[in-house]
């Protein structure tokens, strides 16, 4: 038994996110590199979305809000006996497990969407998610599988996939599947993240990896890449880098996070899809969101309720 957390990716940014956080002295440090590295006006621009879902903006504000919540709630909270991160969010997943530095997570998401970028410069890819309903809920991932020049990104579970590729590719096939019932939306992300677009980012982030060297972190981490969960620094490494280009099987991942024996779930970040992806999974297990709380105290004592 004990606390499960789970660190969000990009599009759970917004302008209102935690505003408790600014208040909280421990978490002014990481606040300031992130002034210094987007601008000191970052939280209103992202009233922007273009601006907002740039990998460069994106990918070091999720890592860094994740590492200041969590430097906040550190020492309110029981230590977590797993974590999780949601695309980016493993770079914050990892810091806060202690198989990267802190001091190295922020750079390292920089270079993370550097190299994505640089993956697909010059051509329009993108990510779009697709749902079943009813009849249709195990079509999904099956008619993404069938679509040629498509892969699948992320699957939630069989009914709701994110599938990424060419955007006129994503733009075409997303037409037919709404006549045929399925829910298709684009998502505020500018490259085909988690497919095979990827693989040079993905080789390039394994190189950088393997002159850092990771650590042997303190509690176990469950891999996007292949929903294990470890301690092992070589394995740790290889799914870090390999998630860039390969299916986040993020039920599988909630899956394994709920096979520790967690009492209750801490979605540490923005927004709160990911506690409500494991609502919908593990309805058994307690889940909530840091932003839905008003501040460290409140998100302290709903933890300790469920831990009672």
């Amino acid at each position: 038994m004990g606390l499960a957390l789970l660190f969000p990716g990009q599009g759970a940014q917004h302008p209102g996110m935690l505003p408790w956080l600014w208040t909280q002295p421990e978490a002014a440090p990481l606040l300031d590199r992130l002034e210094a590295l987007l601008d000191a006006g970052w939280r209103e621009r992202l009233r922007d979305p273009a601006w907002a879902s740039a990998n460069a903006v994106a990918q070091p504000l999720l890592t860094g809000i994740g590492l200041a919540a969590w430097r906040v709630l550190a020492a309110r909270l029981p230590t977590p006996v797993v974590v999780a991160g949601y695309s980016v969010g493993e770079l914050a997943a990892f810091a806060v497990a202690g198989a990267i530095g802190e001091d190295l997570a922020l750079p390292l998401a920089v270079e993370r969407a550097a190299l994505m970028d640089q993956a697909v410069a010059g051509q329009d890819t993108g990510l779009m998610s697709v749902q079943g309903q009813g009849a249709l809920s195990l079509a999904s991932a099956a008619v993404v599988r069938a679509a040629p020049g498509l892969s699948i990104a992320i699957r939630i579970d069989e009914s709701r996939v994110i599938v990424g590729g060419p955007i006129p590719l994503l733009d075409e096939h997303a037409a037919r599947w709404r006549e045929e019932g399925l829910r298709c939306a684009r998502l505020p992300v500018a490259v085909a993240s988690h497919t095979p677009l990827m693989a040079s980012a993905a080789t390039g982030f394994a190189h950088r990896l393997a002159d850092l060297g990771l650590n042997a972190p303190r509690v176990s981490v469950v891999c996007d890449f292949n929903a294990a969960a470890t301690r092992n620094p070589g394995a740790l490494a290889a799914a870090l880098a390999g998630q860039i280009a390969s299916t986040i099987r993020w039920d599988e991942v909630m899956d394994s996070v709920a096979e520790r024996g967690v009492s209750c779930v801490l979605e540490v970040g923005p927004g709160a899809a990911l506690a409500g992806m494991w609502r919908e999974r593990h309805p058994r297990i307690p889940v909530r969101s840091i932003d839905e709380f008003q501040g460290p105290e409140g998100v302290s004592a709903w933890v300790r309720g469920q831990m009672a």
